[in-house]
């Protein structure tokens, strides 16, 4: 098979979408899932109360089936929720829902990337831990042309099912990945430098998500805390982890 896709040769690579990481997941030691609105948002939210989330790929009637099965709580539809089901993908909604200690989060782009991993490692990353998740993974030896890690944007869905690249993700990929090359010099692949160079260029990450198309969507349909907690540029110190098929923090 052709090879040319894998940005072999540098420790820290980018890709887009659950296709994106299936291709380098065979060539890399460790994914880093990013969907700032809201799936790893979110998972950062959980895991500082100390919840375990387990993702799931599908938001349908057998979400409901694997909580059970999992005994978690099902986190909902941003407007399902209610006051006997507090937990939602809202991250806002989640900070203010009483704690559960293993709750089911279904998303069908973040958690479809952690399907894809494979055997690597992988980790939930956003602007809330963006610094704390590139000091994670360079203590763990992870970034170097050995041990390889691949940025994964999320990115959204056009109506024909086709990967919409999301800016909110680009810039959520780029912070951690600039914050990377401080740590490690130059091992970015060149489609990680030109992430890593979009979020150093936008000087108020708050104002262009809000701005985003995905921002405007949050926003127009009330929900503008989503976007606040999503653009907490390295507020939060919590890095998840994916083990036994859920995201909790580890040492």
């Amino acid at each position: 098979m052709d090879d040319w896709f894998l940005q072999s040769g540098h420790g820290v690579r980018f890709e887009w979408g659950p296709t994106g990481a299936d291709r380098l997941a065979a060539d890399v030691a460790c994914i880093v899932v990013v969907d700032v609105l809201s799936f790893t948002t979110s998972v950062t939210v959980a895991v500082e109360s100390g919840t375990r989330v387990f993702p799931y790929r599908w938001r349908d009637a057998t979400a409901a089936t694997f909580a059970a099965q999992k005994g978690a709580d099902l986190a909902v539809g941003r407007r399902m929720a209610t006051a006997s089901s507090p937990w939602s993908l809202s991250p806002a909604a989640l900070r203010r829902a009483p704690f559960t200690p293993r709750l089911v989060l279904p998303s069908p782009n973040g958690s479809a990337i952690a399907a894809s991993a494979g055997q690597s490692r992988v980790v939930a990353g956003a602007l809330r831990n963006a610094t704390a998740t590139a000091h994670w993974l360079v203590n763990q030896g992870y970034g170097t042309a050995g041990r390889p890690v691949a940025v994964i944007a999320s990115g959204e869905r056009w109506p024909d099912g086709s990967l919409r690249p999301a800016m909110e993700d680009l810039l959520g990929a780029g912070a951690i990945i600039a914050a990377l090359r401080e740590r490690l010099g130059d091992t970015l692949s060149p489609e990680a430098t030109v992430a890593a160079a979009g979020f150093q260029a936008t000087p108020d990450i708050g104002a262009a998500v809000a701005a985003s198309s995905s921002g405007r969507e949050l926003i127009g349909g009330g929900f503008a805390e989503d976007v606040v907690v999503a653009t907490e540029l390295d507020t939060c110190t919590a890095v998840p982890v994916l083990i036994d098929g859920a995201f909790t923090v580890t040492d």
